[in-house]
């Protein structure tokens, strides 16, 4: 109770003394800090959970340690959230934008400290995921948790969430512009100066967090040792065709990965069928342990050969059984991340989409200097491309694909092929795939609402919207009664109530047209001209008008009857939600201009 005496004077303070700019400029300070120490937490964890699993075995018995540690991983992050956390835990960006779009930017406090947790032991044993999606639902629980103890708006609590998903991204990757980019493209935040400023500040401070306390060897990072050549045009222009259809090669199997695993109802067969098959595939296929991002640094440094290391195909001289070996890591990584994520794992898509674009990056530059011998194409410039196109086509998020790239590579010297690639594997994405990976689910079930209107609609009151010059008659008129409500009427509808006022459907001037000037029918009861609607035709006093514009749109209705229990209130129709919703765009550009 003086806690909440405390706030509650901190906040009527703050109101009166701090403005909303500043004081939202800084908490995005606090969260991008925060995000960048939880993101070094991670970090430190995964790699010390495997430095001593490891320190058990010998290389050459590794490969066997494969078949069981991702099962180990899974198990504990699944016991650990059904007995500790106690809750039915759903990470990553969609859980974030269902949060954003239908929980009022509301989340979960323990998602602080329970996606670091989660992921470090999915990843830490092998699990083949990233560990983007647990610092992104991290940073996004920080900027929803500080929203929510200082009362703010709606527009501010979704702002702030956007500024922990930004500091953690550009922690987890020390790319501050690209985690931006990613706000505006992915998460569809507002794109104006006052949101854009603390999005930019709690993304720097994110960075230099994380560049402060991790060491170099554990940021993920790439050295470009050779320029972009003009004359290699028309080879990226391949690759980003290629990297396209990987890119829709992903999105399928991500999703029928999730169809087949859906029929399991029993959490622990999810986790042993899903772990199991994890186990082999890294058996086989030992670099898609953990993120993957080791793999890429081996191809980028010129020793792609060491892919084969400890693995049953041990020919690295022969240029095809390299190529072979890595389309087959490029062709199960997505289904080594699905397994991990369906049976149970906590990870993200986002590092599994960037691998597996390297993999692809890199066999087509080896297979042409294989055969072409002549051309000299350089294998790390399009690994490190090939990763960016991937990206941009199954997040459908172009933009951050080139400058997440272009920053993990310290430099901007690839940025025209990257935007060549990216903007073809681009295309190529989307016309298969209308939504991306992210969206695609929410907007199947009606869950997902774009951030603009959600901000405006949220202003928005239904109460202020209802239309009260619709004539209610008696349940039990005649017709006569209702011709002489005619005549006064300025809709072409009536409500009809009973002496409790309670809805009982409404009566059409259309259905009553062709017996209004015949008296012999006016002792008829009303209700044989009644039409009682349906209840998606009907709406609560006190609803979301994001849900009513729904129900506008399922039905096709250019008018609803807006009830309170059973009792009659009004009707709202379309076009004055419009008309209100357009009069509150424009005063919020207003109030963002100001």
């Amino acid at each position: 109770m003086i806690k909440n005496n405390i706030l509650i004077k901190f906040i009527k303070w703050r109101v009166s003394n701090i403005s909303d700019k500043f004081f939202l400029t800084l908490l995005s300070i606090i969260i991008g800090f925060v995000s960048g120490l939880a993101a070094f937490i991670l970090k430190e964890t995964v790699y010390s959970i495997e430095d001593a699993l490891f320190s058990y075995f010998h290389p050459q018995e590794q490969i066997y340690v494969f078949l069981f540690l991702p099962l180990i991983g899974i198990i504990l992050t699944i016991m650990f959230l059904r007995y500790i956390i106690r809750d039915n835990v759903k990470h990553g960006v969609p859980r974030i934008l269902y949060s954003i779009s239908k929980l009022d930017g509301s989340m979960k406090r323990h998602k602080v400290f329970s996606s670091i947790i989660g992921g470090s032991l999915t990843a830490g044993f092998g699990g083949s995921i990233g560990l983007e999606s647990p610092i992104i639902s991290t940073g996004a629980s920080i900027g929803s948790w500080l929203g929510q103890i200082f009362r703010l708006s709606y527009k501010h609590k979704t702002l702030l969430i956007g500024c922990g998903v930004a500091g953690a991204m550009a922690s987890i990757f020390t790319t501050p512009i690209a985690a931006v980019v990613f706000g505006f493209e992915v998460l569809l935040l507002d794109l104006s100066t006052a949101s854009l400023i603390p999005l930019l500040i709690a993304s720097v401070t994110g960075a230099v967090t994380t560049k402060m306390l991790l060491s170099e060897q554990f940021l993920v990072h790439f050295n470009v040792t050779q320029e972009f050549i003009i004359s290699d045009i028309p080879f990226f222009i391949i690759l980003g065709i290629v990297t396209g259809f990987i890119a829709v090669y992903f999105h399928w199997a991500h999703f029928k990965v999730i169809k087949v695993f859906s029929k399991f109802k029993n959490v622990w067969v999810k986790a042993l069928i899903g772990g199991s098959l994890l186990g082999f595939l890294i058996f086989i296929f030992p670099p898609l342990y953990s993120e993957g991002y080791d793999s890429i640094r081996m191809i980028i440094s010129g020793n792609a050969s060491d892919l084969l290391d400890y693995t049953f195909f041990n020919d690295s001289d022969n240029v095809f059984v390299l190529v072979g070996f890595t389309v087959f890591l490029m062709l199960t990584k997505v289904l080594a991340a699905s397994f991990t994520s369906e049976a149970g794992g906590i990870g993200g898509i986002f590092a599994p989409a960037a691998v597996m674009g390297g993999f692809g990056g890199f066999s087509i530059a080896r297979l042409l200097n294989g055969f072409f011998p002549d051309l000299g194409l350089h294998e790390g410039n399009f690994t490190l491309i090939g990763m960016g196109s991937v990206l941009g086509g199954v997040l459908q998020a172009p933009l951050t694909g080139i400058f997440l790239i272009a920053e993990m590579a310290n430099g901007y010297e690839l940025i025209v092929p990257l935007m060549l690639s990216t903007s073809i594997a681009f295309m190529i994405a989307r016309t298969f795939n209308k939504h991306s990976i992210f969206h695609r689910q929410l907007i199947a079930q009606g869950l997902f609402v774009h951030y603009r209107d959600k901000s405006v609609l949220k202003e928005m009151k239904l109460e202020n919207l209802v239309e009260k010059n619709v004539q209610t008659i008696n349940v039990d008129e005649n017709l006569g009664s209702l011709i002489e409500l005619v005549k006064t009427a300025e809709r072409n509808i009536f409500a009809v109530i009973d002496n409790d006022d309670t809805f009982i459907g409404v009566i059409s001037l259309q259905e009553i047209r062709s017996v209004m000037f015949d008296k012999d029918k006016y002792d008829e009861p009303i209700t044989n001209y009644l039409y009682q609607m349906l209840e998606d035709e009907k709406v609560e006093l006190g609803t979301d008008l994001s849900d009513v514009m729904n129900k506008f749109n399922n039905t096709g209705n250019y008018n609803l009857i807006v009830v309170d229990g059973k009792k009659y209130i009004g009707l709202i129709s379309r076009a004055n939600t419009l008309k209100a919703y357009r009069e509150n765009l424009l005063q919020e550009e207003t109030d963002d201009k100001g």
